[in-house]
């Protein structure tokens, strides 16, 4: 985004961009943009530019997402999970664009649920299975699983939950 090395990134540009990435699947205006950024909405609206020249497919993603989504009411998640979407077609414009907003994100957020949540499933059976005395999950946090684990049993747990987890959505494609 700011024509610099990978290695010379700052925070304040990572935080930017992640501003941009984040803000854009959300559907945030160049307004909005401006005000999170806190520059000028022109400076915002040149960033926008630049993104959808460089990464062209977000914006046929979000095109053609937008039309399934006037099209049917509704959009899938990778595995199927439907969000209908009642406002999609609705003759106010600002109830209308925040359905256009949900059925851009909820594909993708919707897809990273299902994931999170089947990887909690095995990770949950695996732990019961080989290690009950050892480790419980506690906790989950977005893309996040989190564990207690005796010393003892560390890397193991450790290895074992790093393969199920980058394995959950492969098991998605095969249980669904």
């Amino acid at each position: 985004m700011f024509g610099v090395a990978l290695n010379e990134v700052s925070g304040d540009q990572r935080r930017s961009a992640k501003a941009i990435n984040f803000g854009l699947i959300y559907g945030m205006s160049a307004f909005g943009l401006a005000r999170q950024l806190d520059v000028e909405r022109k400076v915002a609206q040149a960033y926008i530019d630049k993104y959808f020249e460089r990464y062209p497919g977000v914006l046929t993603y979000m095109d053609n997402i937008r039309k399934q989504a006037h099209d049917d009411g509704f959009v899938e998640t990778l595995y199927g999970r439907r969000l209908y979407l009642p406002e999609i077609n609705a003759r106010n414009k600002q109830l209308q664009q925040a359905a256009e907003r949900t059925a851009i994100n909820a594909p993708m957020q919707g897809t990273a649920a299902d994931i999170i949540k089947r990887a909690m499933i095995e990770v949950e059976a695996w732990l019961l299975r080989e290690h009950a005395d050892d480790a419980r999950m506690t906790m989950q946090v977005h893309d996040e699983l989190i564990l207690e684990v005796k010393e003892s049993a560390l890397d193991a747990v450790r290895d074992g939950l790093v393969q199920r987890m980058s394995a959950a959505a492969s098991w998605m494609c095969h249980c669904w």
